[in-house]
């Protein structure tokens, strides 16, 4: 006979004790190089707008100030908002965590996952890191998608949640 007993609000597990497994250490210095190359060309189509358009100093010089703001927050924001994300390979499920101001735990159960794949850019290479994504039924963009894995780590996730998920499928 099927039952579900209550299970008491102080008995529930906390994700406080939790060992989480940080981003690869390249991850910032992958982020910050991504966010130059974005600033220098945004940077180089100011600049030329303000020599061909001949627009006086004061016109571009707001533009280039605030630009000057927006890159010195989003150099530093890696620093921030990477030490935040981790994940957590648990025995039923992978667990990831991410946000500074607006903070998210994903659980996801081994049982649920469909498909897995690892992907990189060619930035990602040259830092030697990858993204895994977890694809549940029903979803097209990813369920989970953890960025900043090294490379290796990445992989290894993959095949490990490919075997929980096949030993599942049997054990059904």
């Amino acid at each position: 006979m099927f039952q579900n007993p209550e299970i008491a609000l102080h008995e529930l597990p906390g994700t406080d004790q939790l060992r989480w497994q940080n981003l690869h250490p390249n991850y910032k210095r992958r982020l910050r190089v991504q966010r130059i190359i974005v600033i220098l060309a945004i940077s180089v189509i100011v600049s030329v707008a303000k020599f061909t358009l001949d627009a006086p100093t004061l016109v571009t010089a707001l533009p280039l100030a605030l630009l000057a703001i927006t890159a010195t927050v989003l150099l530093v924001w890696p620093a921030v908002s990477v030490p935040r994300r981790g994940y957590v390979m648990r025995d039923k499920d992978i667990v990831f965590r991410s946000g500074v101001f607006w903070r998210s735990v994903t659980a996801i159960p081994f049982n649920r996952i469909q498909h897995v794949e690892t992907s990189s850019t060619p930035l990602d290479r040259k830092f030697k890191i990858a993204t895994l994504k977890l694809f549940t039924a029903g979803g097209t963009k990813g369920d989970l998608k953890i960025d900043g894995l090294g490379k290796d780590i990445a992989e290894q996730l993959r095949v490990f949640i490919l075997k929980k998920i096949g030993s599942s499928i049997e054990n059904t």
